[in-house]
């Protein structure tokens, strides 16, 4: 069985910013990730990647900041979904962009 595509879409949030979504699900979990998901949830300001959640076969679930590269404690697609969006909310409060 191949991925088979879930999510895709890119929503304009302001005049130079999207967050895209992309989803999957995989026969088989990519490692060392439990889950059957694919994924890539992406913030984009200025044509620049400001935040971004997704995971590899051999790095798992991880988000990245403009700085960082962290693990992320994946539990379910909508507990990652509501983590991504209030790391987006508090990066455009940070930016004074609210």
């Amino acid at each position: 069985m191949k991925a088979a595509a879930l999510v895709r879409r890119r929503a304009v949030v302001a005049a130079d910013a999207f967050v895209e979504v992309a989803i999957w699900r995989v026969p088989t979990p990519l490692a060392p990730s439990t889950h059957r998901f694919k994924y890539r949830l992406a913030y984009v300001v200025k044509e620049r990647c400001v935040l971004r959640y997704d995971n590899e076969r051999a790095k798992g679930d991880h988000r990245h900041t403009e700085t960082t590269e962290e693990p992320y404690a994946f539990s379910t697609p909508d507990q990652r979904m509501a983590d991504f969006e209030a790391d987006v909310a508090r990066w455009n409060h940070e930016q004074g962009r609210s």
